[in-house]
């Protein structure tokens, strides 16, 4: 058995951090909005109802804006720790794009929270609805910056390079919106709403199954089903737009997701099969003839490039994307379909009276995260083998360290991450467990009725942070 190298390490250790980190800020981009959402209808209807769903999602984003910040920074260290020879070729441009991300997006996010977790009685309604719409505005913001970075990485532009082989900005223009740029934000943005619409709707779901007149229940599983409907098959569109331009960009990428290793005229769409990088070959193949060109050249006949086309250590692993890119799509489409279900559902008068129909919703709750980790995995996987790709390689760019010293620090991350976040993820649900009718807190932070699941040091730390702002 081969023993991992520091390079492998510290590729694993990354991954596992940006896993961790990235379903929190896909569940807080999507649930700030909702939160938006929830307030402009309550000062609009001035029905209760809205404020009593508003004041329990708000508990559950504090939380989970919480581990966002923390395994985010966590994240950030790791530039400097293991992949130190990156940060120093790539800093002059993908510095300042992290920097403005702090000052534009992170300050606004923590400068309004409070007000928006605590304020309402102290700066009127008025006021603190800004304040939830500028936290909302704070998490698109930072999904803006961070997409540019890694959209950069990705297609990179804009830049030239010095004299010590650094890469520096040539046109700031160019390099924020590089070519990949916009389908990435949008695809992105738009799996955060459907990530949170489908915790939102599963959570809703399991209330009306327990309680059908749950009036607070109803209001958010009618909201998420709505989103479902009309996002879902967005985000298709939005993915086929990305893969159109993803196959200019990267087609070794492409090739590999597709499992083709041979070029075509007229490619198959491979539904299923085992691709094998060392045979270059994809065994036991399902596939619909001509498909696969009809959808990405729009051209039945259409030519795709396979990924014996491309120099050997320049291939992705098709064997790790092929499937992350269909767990992804397989999501994709299932989340439309329980969206239309839900649709024919409404037309009928049945949305909250159809069990099979909740029962649904319940089991994809998590499926938002899901396609988020593999979209993810397909994208960062599929620009390997290099960081800034066609330009600087992985194995060019980490920090010269023991492999001992990064395995060390890769298992203390893995045992502190499930203890930490696990906790935090365990304390979220149980605030998820609670029915909306029955609220979390009042504005002071003080415990209602359904506060016992809130730890007093919890409320006590809440209270204090309020108090600060």
């Amino acid at each position: 058995m081969d023993i991992p190298s520091a390079l492998d390490l510290a590729r694993a250790q990354f991954a596992f951090t940006v896993s961790a980190h990235i379903i929190f800020p896909a569940f807080t981009i999507g649930l700030a909005s909702y939160l938006a959402v929830l307030e402009a209808l309550w000062l609009a209807t001035k029905d209760e109802s809205y404020l009593k769903v508003f004041d329990y999602w708000k508990t559950i984003f504090a939380v989970v804006f919480g581990m966002g910040v923390v395994s985010g920074i966590v994240m950030s260290y790791q530039f400097g720790t293991n992949w130190s020879v990156f940060s120093d070729k790539t800093g002059p441009v993908l510095g300042p794009l992290m920097g403005y991300e702090v000052l534009s997006a992170f300050f606004l996010e923590a400068g309004f929270l409070g007000v928006m977790l605590f304020g309402r009685k102290r700066v009127g309604p008025g006021l603190h609805f800004f304040a939830t719409v500028m936290v909302a505005v704070g998490t698109l913001f930072s999904a803006f910056w961070i997409l540019s970075v890694n959209s950069w990485m990705q297609t990179p532009q804009g830049y030239a390079i010095n004299d010590v082989g650094q890469f520096i900005p040539a046109d700031w223009w160019a390099v924020i919106f590089n070519p990949s740029f916009p389908y990435r934000l949008v695809h992105m943005v738009l799996a955060a709403y459907l990530t949170t619409a489908f915790v939102v709707g599963g959570v809703g779901a399991w209330h009306l199954l327990k309680e059908p007149r749950d009036k607070g229940a109803r209001i958010m599983f009618s909201m998420a089903m709505w989103m479902a409907l009309l996002v879902a098959p967005l985000q298709i569109v939005a993915g086929d737009f990305h893969g159109l331009n993803t196959l200019e960009h990267q087609p070794a990428k492409i090739a590999a997701m597709e499992g083709h290793y041979e070029t075509h005229a007229g490619a198959p769409l491979i539904l299923f099969g085992i691709p094998d990088d060392e045979a270059e070959e994809t065994r036991f193949t399902v596939s619909i003839p001509k498909l696969g060109s009809m959808i990405l050249t729009h051209d039945w006949n259409g030519e795709l490039q396979g990924l014996k086309a491309f120099p050997k250590e320049d291939r992705p692993p098709a064997e790790i994307i092929f499937w992350s890119f269909r767990v992804m799509v397989g999501l994709g489409f299932a989340m439309a379909a329980l969206g239309l279900w839900s649709g024919w559902s409404r037309l009928r008068g049945r949305l909250f009276d159809s069990p099979w129909l909740l029962r649904a919703a319940v089991l994809l709750s998590p499926s938002g995260f899901a396609a988020v980790l593999a979209g993810w995995i397909t994208t960062e996987v599929g620009r390997q083998p290099w960081t800034v790709h066609g330009l600087l390689r992985t194995a060019e760019s980490h920090s010269p360290l023991d492999a001992s010293a990064v395995g060390t620090s890769l298992v203390i991350f893995v045992l502190v991450y499930f203890a930490v976040f696990g906790a935090g993820t365990f304390y979220a649900l149980r605030l998820m467990a609670q029915s909306p009718e029955a609220g979390i807190s009042d504005d002071e932070g003080r415990p209602t009725r359904s506060a016992g699941l809130m730890p007093g040091p919890v409320l006590k730390a809440l209270r204090g942070a309020g108090s600060a702002e």
